[in-house]
């Protein structure tokens, strides 16, 4: 975009302010305010990625705020519990590997193809945190730059596997950047101190004409062929699956200039791609469709929000688009009355809207619901008059985490903590059972209007991050998948960790569950497979079988980790025995961190094997594709 031209000036001076008294600094804050305020006025007209091209201030000038920030304020690294070490990050690697340690067999009919998930991973080895004249404020392990894991299974002529893994930073802009100044170059700009969030935000968009960092480190998705990585605040960036090598930010050919939220939906039937992108100023929220080839924008809407509610997530059915408008909310207002940016807002209304796919504001039915959370959805599709909504609610949000002067560690564990189970709703729970996401049920009738909500599975377990077999996307499906909390792990190390997997019978009630008067329907049948003791996962996806014919058909996939061994696998789960054993366990030669989603694109490899290691072995080259040897030798 084009610079905003706003006018800013900045006054130099050589004596450091003085922050001697309480007095001093409180003025200084009410000085801060009132200066940000008519800049804010002119942001609510533009777009919240302003870019200011550096060039347009002169050098001298940018040099000046560069030796004040360096001299203002003060960069730390964020520690790491022992309990919290596999957050950490890890190298990047110079080459992928041939990983053969594994248990048990790959089965024949696997998929050839790609596992890969992301994850954040600072990239100075830690997150910072600042402190400054104007207060502290420090980075959340959820805005570490994105680093992606893949494992790639080659099926060879005799149908041996021959697996690879390697990874790679999402290279973005800003990631090129600091990379090149060698050290922690953005302010933090979303935890902590209202003025040290202000003057983070103005002094990145004087020095780099960006508010923040772009981290790319939440999801990856396929769409038209290509490969890319997402987080909610930049555009998407295009990746080389078989080098990790990131491309370009897709823009969708100059037609989509905000972010994209980081699940994207094809539509059934069309391929079409929906996408919804929020922002903190007007328009608060804009949908798109993008055509299935992913080279033009068919359609996009303002759907004319009054707020800006950090939707995470969108769904679709065969005709609709479905979207949530909850009391997680990012205020530059708040922000400037010395409060926090982003705030869940717990006496703040719920609503569910639904459109027709190329609809407009004016076509959007809304549905309010109960006051909710909720950032990951299964699945969303049309029963007749219903509309119905599958996902993980929550009646609280872990995020943006305590208010300032709490202790943030002692927040996280009390609010991780373990509950007693509790049949039947959620709905009456103290405090500390808030922020625990569990699968829930919503039928919005377009008939009447009316609103049918249920808790699916009860209160015994924690589930998040689910996934299905994504040819049924906007379909009726009957099988879902998701992570299954820790609760003890979490609240012992403060962080949410994982310590097995879910798969969840839409159709079908628990067999140990006994109707009372006022239910009308018992709760959906679940499977567990519960991990090692001490082992976590993230990143899980479902992998169809090839000639599958029934919806759980193939297997579940996903990282873990070993806290107890420190070593890292892939474990693949037959989702039609979900219980049983992994049928085979992959350990992988490198520590893979725990982060968040991930997916399988089944493609053949055979050919591009030397694109992924270009110094394997040629005997091992030659077992996976003849035709490639000829290239290596």
């Amino acid at each position: 975009m084009a610079s905003s031209g706003l006018p800013i000036h900045i006054h130099c001076s050589a004596q450091k302010p003085s922050v001697s008294s309480s007095a001093n600094f409180d003025h200084l804050k009410s000085t801060l305010s009132n200066a940000f305020k008519p800049f804010l006025k002119q942001t609510e007209r533009l777009p919240l990625r302003i870019d200011v091209a550096p060039q347009t201030l002169n050098d001298t000038c940018l040099k000046l705020v560069d030796a004040a920030v360096d001299s203002v304020f003060e960069f730390a690294d964020q520690p790491l519990l022992p309990s919290q070490s596999n957050f950490g990050p890890v190298d990047e690697m110079k080459e992928a590997v041939q990983v053969t340690n594994i248990q048990g067999e790959i089965p024949r009919d696997f998929a050839e193809g790609v596992y890969i998930r992301n994850g954040p991973n600072p990239i100075f080895g830690a997150l910072t945190s600042t402190s400054s004249m104007f207060g502290r404020s420090s980075y959340t392990w959820i805005e570490g730059e994105g680093m992606l894991h893949a494992l790639y299974f080659c099926k060879g002529v005799e149908g041996d596997w021959t697996v690879l893994y390697k990874n790679r930073y999402v290279e973005t802009e800003t990631l090129k950047l600091e990379k090149q100044r060698n050290k922690p170059s953005f302010l933090p700009a979303i935890e902590g101190d209202s003025p040290a969030i202000l003057s983070a935000y103005l002094l990145n968009m004087l020095r780099y004409g960006k508010v923040n960092k772009e981290i790319s480190n939440t999801n990856v998705f396929e769409h038209g062929g290509k490969m890319y990585s997402i987080a909610e605040n930049h555009k998407p960036q295009e990746i080389n699956i078989l080098t990790l090598e990131t491309l370009n930010d897709w823009d969708v050919n100059g037609g989509w200039n905000r972010p994209f939220s980081s699940h994207p939906k094809k539509a059934p039937g069309t391929g079409e791609l929906v996408i919804l992108g929020i922002d903190a100023t007007k328009p608060f929220a804009e949908l798109g469709v993008i055509s299935a080839d992913g080279n033009k924008l068919l359609h996009r809407a303002d759907l004319k929000l009054n707020r800006c509610s950090l939707c995470h997530e969108i769904g679709v059915t065969q005709r609709y688009n479905v979207f949530m408008d909850h009391p997680l909310l990012i205020d530059l207002n708040r922000l400037v009355r010395g409060s926090s940016l982003m705030k869940y807002e717990k006496e703040g209304y719920a609503r569910i809207g639904i459109m027709p796919r190329y609809g407009s504001a004016d076509s959007i039915q809304w549905f309010k619901v109960k006051p909710n959370c909720t950032f990951h959805l299964f699945n969303c599709f049309e029963d007749g008059d219903e509309v119905v909504m599958w996902g993980c609610r929550a009646l609280d949000s872990i995020i943006p985490g305590p208010d300032k002067g709490q202790n943030k560690f002692d927040w996280f564990s009390r609010k991780l903590r373990p509950i007693k189970p509790i049949e039947g709703s959620m709905d009456a729970v103290s405090e500390d059972q808030l922020v625990f996401p569990r699968p829930y049920e919503w039928r919005m009738n377009k008939q009447t209007g009316d609103v049918k909500e249920r808790n699916l599975t009860g209160t015994e377990y924690s589930m998040d991050f689910p996934f299905i077999n994504e040819g049924f996307v906007g379909v009726q499906n009957n099988y879902g998948y998701c992570q299954v909390r820790d609760s003890i792990a979490s609240s012992a190390s403060g962080m949410a960790k994982y310590g097995g997997l879910a798969k969840l019978y839409f159709g079908e009630q628990n067999p140990g569950f006994s109707l009372k008067e006022n239910e009308v329907e018992g709760l959906t049948k679940v499977e567990y497979h519960m991990f090692e003791k001490n082992t976590f996962g993230t990143g899980a996806a479902f992998v169809p079988k090839q000639g599958g014919v029934e919806e759980d058909d193939g297997w579940v996939v996903t990282f873990v980790h070993n806290e107890d061994t420190n070593i890292s696998q892939v474990l693949i789960i037959e989702a039609k025995s979900f219980t049983s054993k992994p049928v085979a366990r992959i350990t992988l030669p490198f520590r893979v961190p725990y982060g968040f989603h991930g997916t399988f694109r089944p493609m053949q490899l055979q050919n591009d094997i030397l694109s992924i290691i270009p110094s394997l072995n040629s005997k091992i080259v030659k077992s996976i594709s003849p035709s490639c040897s000829q290239i290596h030798e």
